[in-house]
């Protein structure tokens, strides 16, 4: 089975590393992958070409100019027909709707995965709609988690093709990672509490900000990082000053060295208001990290409280607070709470584990788009 993962230019952080993790793991399970990668004049992607090309995989640019580029959709259809692909694996907006058409009439069994809610973005609004139109098309589609497949359904999605399964992470990197942001920082001994994530006001980081200053009244030698880019990064820079912790708050823009980047962090923190299952949380228990975060969407799948980090509700600033500060009075907490969710992250979310359930769903898409497809051992063994 040939799979050809397409991901949209405005694919963020988690869905690449989500995408590059499941795609790395397939050959291991007997399908063969390759990586498709929208280029355009806004935003194309080089980082992940970059990541997926030093990972050993096929990588193949896709071309796209304007709001709609037919050439996109004979580019796509050529990628299917020339490398024999069986199912086309889409993430993102534009990767479905282009998908859909290159697809059409019954070229390759289609799945696609929303990795979150629809952007609230007003540029975007239109093509979130065409998305969920384009997606009632497809053979199967998965979600990270059970609010969005229930968005979906009220956006009338057939219940028969969607299905839950949870972002999976690449153990290994994250094993034995030098910290070097740390001593990009010259941080010396100080403690160091990270964002991981865009820079929007959904991720909550003002609430971060606000629990910091009261963190900083105690732990004057801790500083916060805040690795990631985004539309809110001047609003909480001001914040910052505005709550006279500025030259405690540390934004280090977005990082393609993360497992360095967990390994020189102390807490991680994750405030958002609204999650699917976000890679940060993963990878950050993957590096043994404790873990501050909100109880959205199925962030308490993953944290178990006391045992594999500490959850909050989201906006409580003080609670926040409150956690931080006994994390960093603790510090065997913290150890506990980072072993033992690196343990639970490694038994139910790490990529093989994951893997495993998308070829599964392949081979549903496939048996969706042609019946009489045969299940060859090597998949039947991998789903067992």
């Amino acid at each position: 089975m040939t799979i050809l993962q397409l991901i949209s230019s405005e694919g963020y952080y988690g869905a690449e590393s989500m995408l590059l993790a499941l795609a790395r793991t397939l050959p291991g399970l007997g399908c063969r992958s390759l990586v498709g990668v929208f280029r355009d004049a806004r935003s194309h992607n080089g980082e992940l070409e970059k990541r997926a090309a030093q990972s050993g995989l096929q990588v193949e640019t896709v071309p796209c100019t304007g709001r709609w580029d037919w050439k996109t959709v004979g580019r796509i259809r050529q990628l299917v027909e020339a490398s024999g692909v069986d199912v086309l694996h889409t993430h993102g907006y534009k990767a479905d709707v282009y998908g859909a058409v290159a697809a059409w009439p019954d070229r390759v069994a289609l799945v696609a995965t929303c990795h979150n809610w629809p952007s609230r973005l007003p540029s975007m609004r239109a093509y979130a709609a065409i998305d969920r139109l384009a997606l009632r098309h497809f053979d199967r589609v998965a979600t990270a988690s059970r609010p969005v497949a229930e968005f979906l359904r009220r956006w009338k999605v057939p219940a028969r093709k969607l299905k839950t399964i949870p972002n999976g992470v690449d153990m290994e990197p994250f094993r034995e990672a030098a910290p070097s942001l740390r001593g990009e920082l010259d941080a010396g001994s100080d403690r160091l509490v990270g964002f991981v994530g865009r820079l929007v006001p959904e991720k909550g980081g003002a609430v971060l900000l606000t629990a910091a200053q009261s963190v900083l009244a105690v732990f004057p030698q801790v500083k916060f990082v805040f690795a990631g880019e985004g539309l809110a990064r001047a609003e909480w820079e001001a914040l910052a000053l505005k709550l006279g912790i500025a030259s405690k708050v540390i934004f280090a823009g977005r990082r393609d060295d993360m497992p360095a980047v967990y390994a020189s962090l102390d807490i991680v923190v994750l405030p958002s208001f609204q999650e699917a299952m976000p890679m940060c949380l993963l990878e950050a228990l993957a590096a043994a990290r404790p873990v501050v975060a909100t109880a959205v969407g199925a962030i308490p799948k993953v944290i178990v409280p006391g045992v594999t980090g500490l959850l909050f509700e989201p906006g409580d600033a003080r609670a926040l607070s409150m956690s931080l500060l006994r994390l960093l009075r603790d510090s065997e907490l913290g150890r506990t709470l980072g072993s033992h969710g690196r343990a639970h992250v490694a038994r139910h979310f790490a990529a093989e584990v994951v893997g495993r359930s998308y070829i599964g769903l392949y081979q549903e898409a496939l048996n969706e788009h042609c019946p009489q497809t045969e299940v060859p051992a090597v998949w039947q063994r991998s789903r067992s």
